[in-house]
């Protein structure tokens, strides 16, 4: 069986490292899990060409050495895969985007587990369930981050970006989520920064800038999570606040893919968490 992630660009991915990890320690031997580079432009004739699941369990008799349980996808794809499917959960249609394609019965269904994923870290982390909450940045992770916070009980956040105006697709997500949604610049984060939690899901270093500023909030998740910790994650640290890792959710979100693509739920966290924990201080290593 094969599954892959595809992205653009995708040589820095840490889902074949997670994913093998899980294979190897649940026997599954016959399955693959390889990084392609797909753009938005390639993706419809990259779907067309996979040869999915017939039916019942990926890997089951009768089914062909190259066929394809699933695919996980990054940015640019998330959005751009949905109209691509041919079933889409509900999650997935309120977030506006699919980091997550299962393929069964020689259909492709599209999930989103970034929202699981993110929940998880925060609960991992032993983050209380946050009344209130900030968050930097409005794309397709923003968007994973107010479903998420809705699932832990919050209804109303504020959304700080360097251009409200092109935080259109953020906001219609807030209105299918029936979050309430209040969209600022991030020159005013001085002034939002009275809440339980802060979700940062600005670019490597972005939130860096802002560190003095953050360091007084009660926790942070910061998505980033290389390098580790960002400058902004240690401000907070050392100022006694709680700070999740970007990590935490691409671990948990993997997780949930493993499930979703292999019908089973015995999926060794731990050791995806080691494999994950090792490929980013080899890396580290490397660059350093």
């Amino acid at each position: 069986m094969r599954a892959a992630v595809m992205g653009s660009p995708i040589g820095h991915s840490l889902s074949p490292c997670l994913h093998r990890a899980a294979y190897a320690a649940m026997g599954l031997a016959g399955w693959s899990y390889e990084a392609v580079e797909c753009d938005e432009a390639s993706l419809p004739a990259t779907l067309r060409g996979l040869h999915p699941v017939r039916g019942g369990r990926p890997g089951g008799a009768g089914e062909p050495d190259d066929a394809w349980a699933g695919l996980s996808l990054t940015m640019p794809l998330k959005r751009a895969v949905l109209p691509l499917l041919d079933t889409v959960s509900d999650l997935a249609l309120e977030v506006g985007g699919a980091n997550t394609v299962v393929f069964r019965d020689g259909a492709a269904h599209g999930d989103n587990t970034d929202v699981h994923g993110i929940e998880q870290a925060l609960t991992e982390a032993g983050v209380p369930a946050p009344r209130s909450a900030t968050v930097l940045g409005g794309g397709a992770t923003a968007a994973s981050a107010l479903a998420a916070l809705r699932g832990l009980g919050v209804h109303g956040v504020t959304l700080l970006v360097r251009d409200p105006a092109r935080a259109g697709e953020t906001v219609r997500v807030a209105e299918r989520l029936g979050v309430a949604l209040a969209v600022e610049t991030l020159d005013k984060l001085t002034t939002r920064l009275e809440v339980d939690l802060v979700v940062s899901t600005l670019p490597g270093g972005a939130a860096d800038a802002h560190a003095d500023l953050l360091a007084g909030v009660p926790a942070l998740f910061d998505v980033v999570y290389s390098p580790w910790p960002t400058r902004a994650a240690s401000a907070v640290r050392e100022s006694g606040g709680v700070v999740v890792s970007g990590f935490a959710m691409l671990l948990h979100q993997a997780v949930r893919q493993v499930e979703l693509m292999t019908g089973r739920t015995d999926v060794p966290v731990e050791a995806m968490r080691a494999a994950g924990e090792a490929e980013l201080l080899s890396r580290a290593t490397r660059t350093g």
